[in-house]
């Protein structure tokens, strides 16, 4: 755990970060068109680059914003951040950023000043690269470091190779890149631990509530281990997996955004996991005028196992299944329990005044269900990686929790769509141990734990039964399929590179 103390790492080889290969080539060609489009766009070639990977999330869904550990492993995938200062006496200084991913990304241009708004109300992707740049300003402030103009200008360039919409954290992985690129050309270098929490912090500024799992993975990964990453504060301790399995990847083909759709349904579930919060805690005693400072179910799991031991039990469900019921609970009703309107309650949240502004009813029960019920798969499955068990043995444990994570983010949190389980039943049918959706959810991607040395044939299968059609009908191209379904082990975390 001492790793979250460490500074970012600074290298001045590729070799470094992506090995020797075939994938110290593609990374070579990647930084080459950097630096000649950087010089092309703005005249001159870039002070440094800083990289961030994208992730996947093994196990412990939707569970970081309620303070519970998760449990996941960086990917290669990643997004360069090419940077260079603005001469001093360029009038007016400026943001100007330019993003040559395959997206057909356009540049934008921002004023010098890190602490603009972020305009929610416009969903592009320059938002993710304007929020960082103002989190590291705000976090020098938060240290007490005078910030005044004139401020500084930058000409930044980006290449992202994490999927989008997918589920596996290319939105975190512009923020932790651009963070840390203009770090780096301020001279600063913050410890991973503080990088990890003002990212979480600063992507907010988009609106989606976010809990810290995406930036604290990219931030402290490690070559060749998942990370266990525990919260308040953020510690990341290694989990080395079982060498005989490998994780595939695979793209439902579905969308999933979370700024786009942060008030219908991620934020619409951190809004119900802290009133599930609330109304339990009142139900188990807590008095009144402490209620509001329940923000989530990690501050009331002590009260639920109580509950639990008074009645020879251990488990806090005990308590979620007695003092909730299983119909949707109107605000009235809620408000009726915890004697303080809802508004009152989301005061100073505007992203969560959103979500009660619109929404009709609260599953208290089933959310409060999952939480509970992942939080403990993610200790059984660290354990599961630590018992004395043979390989064999421990893969189809870990493959038994994913099938049951995933039957609860479907089941309980609400959280997946028709492609993902269709991709999820296509994966266990073609010898998946397990198969789960990884991310948010309402689309995204899929990861699935199979045998290392079946993973060609595994990979094939999903193309016959799953991508097949999707390809016969235009929809995808059939030689990008290996950006659709990959298999990946652990990779490491974020980087700047004085190349």
């Amino acid at each position: 755990m001492a790793d979250v103390e460490e500074h970012i790492p600074v290298y001045s080889s590729l070799q470094e970060v992506y090995g020797k290969g075939e994938k110290l080539s593609k990374a070579q060609s990647r930084y080459q068109i950097l630096k000649r489009k950087f010089f092309e766009y703005y005249g001159h070639i870039p002070e440094l680059y800083a990289r961030a990977p994208g992730r996947v999330n093994l196990i412990g869904e939707h569970i970081d914003y309620e303070g519970y550990s998760v449990l996941p492993m960086a990917l290669l995938h990643d997004t360069i951040v090419a940077i260079r200062k603005q001469d001093p006496d360029n009038n007016p200084r400026t943001l100007r950023v330019v993003n040559i991913s395959s997206h057909n990304f356009p540049g934008f241009v921002f004023p010098a000043d890190p602490f603009q708004d972020v305009d929610r109300s416009k969903h592009i992707w320059a938002n993710y690269l304007l929020c960082a740049y103002k989190g590291v300003f705000d976090h020098l402030r938060a240290k007490g470091v005078e910030i005044k103009p004139p401020y500084s200008g930058y000409d930044i360039l980006v290449d992202g190779i994490v999927p989008m919409g997918a589920g596996v954290s290319s939105s975190s992985a512009i923020v932790c890149a651009s963070a840390i690129a203009i770090m780096a050309v301020e001279g600063l270098n913050f410890s991973k631990r503080e990088v990890a929490e003002f990212t979480c912090i600063c992507e907010r500024h988009i609106g989606t509530q976010s809990g810290g799992m995406d930036q604290a993975i990219s931030i402290m990964a490690k070559k060749g281990v998942a990370k266990l990453i525990d919260f308040n504060p953020i510690r990341a301790t290694d989990v080395v997996l079982p060498r005989k399995g490998a994780f595939v990847i695979a793209n439902s083909l579905t969308v999933s955004t979370k700024a786009v759709s942060a008030a219908s349904e991620y934020n619409y579930r951190v809004v119900e996991c802290r009133l599930a919060a609330m109304v339990l805690a009142v139900k188990l005693g807590m008095a009144l005028e402490e209620i509001q400072n329940v923000n989530t179910l990690s501050d009331i799991e002590g009260l639920c196992i109580a509950y639990a031991d008074a009645r020879g039990e251990s488990s806090p469900l005990l308590a979620v299944e007695a003092h909730l019921h299983e119909n949707p609970y109107t605000a009235h009703e809620i408000e009726d329990i915890i004697q303080v309107s809802l508004s009152d309650v989301f005061s100073k949240s505007r992203a969560c005044l959103e979500v009660i502004d619109s929404a009709k009813s609260y599953h208290l029960l089933k959310r409060a269900k999952h939480v509970f019920s992942e939080a403990q798969r993610v200790y059984q499955f660290r354990d599961a990686v630590l018992s004395s068990d043979t390989d064999d043995e421990k893969l189809r444990r870990l493959g038994e929790l994913m099938n049951e994570s995933h039957t609860s983010c479907s089941k309980l949190y609400d959280c997946s769509c028709p492609e993902l389980e269709e991709l999820v039943k296509v994966c266990r049918a073609n010898g998946a141990m397990g198969a789960r959706l990884t991310g948010a959810g309402w689309g995204g991607c899929v990861v699935s734990l199979v045998e290392e040395n079946s993973v060609p044939c595994f990979l094939e299968s999903l193309k016959k039964d799953f991508f097949q059609s999707r390809i016969d009908s235009g929809g995808i191209k059939e030689g990008d399929l290996g950006t659709y379904a990959f298999a990946s082990k652990p990779s490491g975390g974020a980087a700047i590179l004085n190349l």
